[in-house]
């Protein structure tokens, strides 16, 4: 048995799969965002340990009592300010908050080649920017930082005592070198740290220490190993078998993204893809994100009337797309990739009296695989290649999009069982990699296929007739999306 545990945003999540790499049992617990300010984004790190005690005390004793190692995958970016202690000094300041884009511009200041190390932007998600700002509002505990640690990392130390951290989690920090995969004190020093105050590293599919015996006491498991672990978008491809150069998945979730693994580092930070190292040695990979895709049509479908999603999603696919539809910018918490642009917004262009709400579903849909395409077209930029795009993520239920993704992106989308079973599986996959040193192949296969979306040449073509209105439709809005936002 092997356990993997997800520290989330909005829970943790435990699972345990058997050798045969089943899962045998799940089980999580709620956590909750605290937002004193606009844009802030805050949690408590002793609620990422509570809920994760919960989460495995509700496993089965007998199969916990079987667990033969450990995996974390965790929320990525958070900063967790510990003091000498190893007791937190604030809240953390999560993925989601953006207070810190005054830093951002301040750290690639402070280091020009700040993009050429790191393969990224420096974003306000990140984590340098974030000590950037408690330097400049929260001094003293700035001083009293005595160690800075990420949010799966914070349960590592408690589970183990050990400050550790992973080579993909650790590539969403702007302190990370990705290409070297190791700290940059360039990168430290124009936040004022060193590497006294980061976590060692190691591949996420090493041993990063052992369960200490009170805490597995308490845990009801055995003195295991606990492995290095990932970042949640990394373990998410571990457990989907998105593991070799080429391989990817695209995930409707919340946000959109299209994950890419890549045989070296590949960056492209002037269109804010991200270049990270994978959760396993030896190879990277890109994502370009869209800040709203299952999201946004949640938002439609609440905005139309319709009872449910299902209804509005038949509704789309009976009235079509058609040269003449509506056109919908999907920008409604502003936009990653390709434009890093936080001023965007959602926009609907091109009705008429004759406008239905099934049509607004439809550009909705729309507006999210046009999206996908020029994030696509980013990471191949950068010299990457994109082969098999296995789908995941709530969105993905629904094959009338799949259908509009496939032809948009002129690719074949594949459906495999179990898609939805997450970044904790993913962990238990390599908690068994550390355990066991199997190769990667062997145990990071793919689940079986439940279908194959190819794409229709006739709508390809139609969504790329449509295509240089939606692309233009930014360019000449942005300027009036940065003057609504002041």
């Amino acid at each position: 048995m092997f356990l993997g545990i997800d520290i989330g945003t909005s829970s943790v999540k435990a699972v345990i799969a058997d050798s045969n790499q089943t899962v045998v049992a799940q089980a999580s617990a709620p956590l909750v965002i605290s937002r004193p300010q606009p844009l802030f984004s805050e949690q408590d790190p002793e609620s990422w340990w509570l809920a994760a005690v919960e989460a495995i005390q509700a496993l089965p004793k007998r199969l916990r009592g079987a667990v033969q190692a450990i995996g974390l995958s965790g929320q990525m970016h958070g900063a967790t300010l510990l003091d000498k202690a190893e007791r937190p000094l604030r809240p953390a300041i999560l993925w989601n908050d953006g207070r810190s884009a005054g830093e951002c511009q301040e750290i690639e200041r402070l280091e020009p080649r700040s993009r050429e190390i790191t393969g990224n932007l420096v974003m306000p998600g990140f984590t340098a920017p974030k000590i950037l700002w408690v330097r400049h509002h929260e001094p003293d505990i700035y001083r009293n930082t005595a160690s800075v640690l990420l949010p799966k990392d914070f349960v590592r130390l408690k589970l183990t005592g050990e400050k550790v951290s992973d080579l993909s989690d650790a590539s969403g920090t702007s302190w990370l070198d990705v290409e070297r995969r190791d700290w940059s004190d360039e990168m430290l020093n124009a936040t004022g740290l060193t590497r006294i105050h980061m976590p060692r590293l190691v591949e996420g599919s090493a041993p990063s220490g052992q369960l200490r015996p009170g805490i597995a006491t308490l845990l009801g498991l055995p003195q295991v190993t606990v492995a290095g672990g990932g970042g949640d978008n990394a373990a998410g491809a571990v457990g989907m078998g998105i593991v070799a150069p080429g391989q990817a998945f695209l995930s409707l979730g919340t946000s959109g993204v299209l994950f890419v693994v890549t045989d070296r580092f590949r960056p492209n930070p002037e269109k804010a893809a991200h270049a990270f190292c994978h959760c396993l040695p030896d190879r990277w990979h890109q994502m370009a994100v869209l800040l709203s895709a299952a999201s946004a049509l949640d938002w439609v479908i609440g905005l139309t009337g319709f009872k449910h999603v299902e209804d509005g999603l038949r509704a789309a696919e009976g009235r079509g797309i058609s040269r003449n539809a509506p056109c919908f910018l999907p920008y409604l918490s502003g936009e990653r990739t390709p434009h890093n642009d936080p001023n965007s917004r959602g926009v609907f262009f091109g009705m008429t009296a004759e406008t239905t709400s099934a049509d607004l579903v439809g550009a909705v849909l729309e507006g999210v695989a046009l999206a996908f395409v020029d994030g696509a077209e980013v990471l191949l930029e950068a010299g990457g290649s994109i082969g098999e795009i296995s789908v995941t993520g709530g969105g993905s239920r629904s094959r009338y999009w799949g259908q509009l993704l496939a032809a948009a992106l002129n690719r074949s989308l594949t459906y495999r069982q179990s898609g939805e079973i997450g970044a904790a599986f993913g962990a238990a996959r390599i908690a068994r990699l550390a355990a066991t040193n199997e190769a990667i192949e062997t145990v990071c296969i793919q689940p079986a296929i439940s279908v194959t979306i190819e794409p229709n040449s006739e709508l390809n073509a139609l969504l790329m007739e449509r295509r240089p209105l939606f692309a233009r439709l930014y360019r000449d809005l942005r300027s009036a999306f940065k003057e609504f936002s002041r």
